[in-house]
């Protein structure tokens, strides 16, 4: 799948630079392609549509986070076999900013396991709906960068 079918919408971050009211942050990604494609891939051994257990987020960077323009891919993976469900590139301020909204409203809200909400739709019709409470930042080695993740305490990678 092209990652130019997908645009994503964030909302619920804001707060965070205001001091307001905490809000769950939530990410739409919305795809415009072929819609077999993405449902197949959202459909696990059970031909049933994967639930937010079966699923991970993460965040690869393409340069150094310390670049004023870096950028990066967003992705959805199947966490039972690993494969890609979906990707999408970003601009990394805007994807650590989201994942501070979440680290926040984890702290506000006390919601460890639903920091974050995030649906996926084809051509505006919702498929999937899932509360994480994980995000991994990779660099572009590939390593873990646990400051820059939204990890819940507790929580052993």
């Amino acid at each position: 799948m092209r990652r130019d079918y997908f645009t994503l919408d964030v909302r619920n971050i804001d707060w965070v630079e205001e001091g307001g009211e905490a809000r769950k942050p939530t990410v739409i990604i919305d795809f415009e392609g072929p819609s077999s494609t993405l449902r197949e891939r959202l459909t696990g051994m059970d031909d049933e549509l994967l639930d937010a257990g079966e699923t991970d987020v993460a965040f690869r960077l393409q340069g150094s986070i310390d670049d004023e323009d870096a950028t990066g891919v967003v992705s959805v993976t199947n966490r039972i076999t690993g494969d890609f469900v979906l990707e999408l590139n970003e601009d990394a301020d805007d994807v650590l900013k989201f994942i501070q909204a979440a680290r926040e409203y984890g702290k506000e809200s006390g919601d460890a396991d639903g920091r974050y909400h995030v649906e996926i739709s084809i051509n505006d019709d919702d498929l999937v709906e899932y509360d994480k409470g994980t995000f991994l930042v990779y660099n572009s080695e590939g390593n873990l960068l646990r400051q820059h993740s939204l990890i819940p305490s507790g929580v052993e990678l």
